[in-house]
């Protein structure tokens, strides 16, 4: 698309747009809404961490909401189930940062669901619009995020969400540091919600690499070799209230070390394709909730599969975090048509 000597005003093509909501459960929360101008558009919350919330290409909307949409964020939510309570779905949902999947508890505390990322403001240290006389104009919103209480853990999340004008793609990139004086565990789940009409009986759920059961028996049902649980359901009774199923994948990279999950759906001839380094996130899972209405799926790239902090210990995969240690990650979701 030519618009050099055409427009004066990036907002004519795309940019970011910050303002605070006024009504509802999410009043007063700080959110930006992102245009690439390719079609691609999405709400970032800044009070749940800088995780995206909507996503739309064109007319179509990508990611799962749940009922309760874009809610202020409960930093008192981190304990058994209640992170249910403000989970919105939305396309990033961010879990961890030292504890991510089931409630567990151990000598060193209690911790809920999902750990308390997700319930925790965004500090925001940029915004950046296109500009219009580069070669590739991009736009960026950065944030810190904070874990931190007296005698820690103290973890630190520096988070840039970065796209490229015109072009259907978004770049999380995110860097943890352990702010505190003793060493910290530290796990991390990019939950990936995807939904209607994306997702519908037929779209296809992409990866490469072996998926086996969670282990239990409703995840048994339909992670087995005599099911297609690599094509998406219609809506199944099964799944009403809390029917689900999960399957862990032992991703296999490329061979330039990267991972690629996502979903396509044949009839709309439309994809959404994750992208990240095997090394950062070795594991995935895949949710799946064919319930009436809540209807969705998710991939969930991680540092460790969801069973939560002692489970990890147990098997000597949790990552602790010595003071001043840092880890890299990043994330890529490229939209694509056929």
């Amino acid at each position: 698309m030519d618009y050099k000597d055409r427009i004066i005003n990036h907002n004519q093509l795309g940019g970011i747009e910050t303002y605070v909501v006024d009504n509802g459960p999410g009043r007063g929360s700080r959110v930006a809404w992102v245009n690439t101008g390719s079609g691609l558009r999405f709400k970032v919350s800044i009070d749940r961490g800088l995780d995206i919330v909507e996503a739309f290409y064109g007319k179509y909307s990508l990611s799962w909401l749940s009922f309760v949409g874009t809610a202020a964020p409960r930093p008192d939510s981190d304990r058994g189930l209640n992170w249910l309570s403000t989970f919105p779905g939305g396309l990033v949902t961010t879990c961890g940062l030292s504890h991510a999947g089931a409630p567990d508890e151990d000598e060193s505390g209690q911790r809920g669901l999902h750990g308390k990322y997700s319930n925790s403001a965004a500090e925001v240290t940029s915004i950046i619009q296109p500009e219009l006389t580069d070669a590739e104009p991009q736009m960026s919103i950065s944030g810190i995020v904070r874990e931190a209480r007296v005698f820690g853990p103290n973890l630190e999340m520096q988070r840039t969400i970065s796209c490229k004008l015109l072009k259907p793609q978004i770049v999380i990139t995110d860097r943890v540091i352990n702010r505190g004086n003793s060493s910290s565990p530290h796990m991390l789940l990019y939950h990936c919600n995807f939904g209607w009409p994306l997702v519908d009986q037929g779209t296809q759920i992409l990866y490469k690499g072996k998926c086996r059961s969670r282990g239990m028996d409703f995840d048994d049902a339909v992670f087995n070799e005599n099911n297609d649980y690599r094509t998406c359901s219609a809506p199944i009774d099964a799944h009403s209230g809390s029917g689900e199923a999960c399957g862990f994948i032992d991703s296999t990279p490329d061979d330039d070390g990267l991972c690629r999950t996502g979903l396509f759906n044949d009839k709309l001839s439309l994809g959404a394709m994750i992208t990240y380094d095997a090394k950062q996130l070795p594991c995935l899972a895949n949710w799946q909730h064919w319930g009436r209405g809540e209807y969705v799926t998710g991939l969930e790239p991680a540092t460790n599969f969801p069973t939560g902090q002692v489970k990890a210990r147990e098997e000597g995969k949790l990552i602790m975090l010595e003071p001043g240690e840092t880890r890299n990650y990043k994330l890529v979701i490229d939209i694509t048509e056929k």
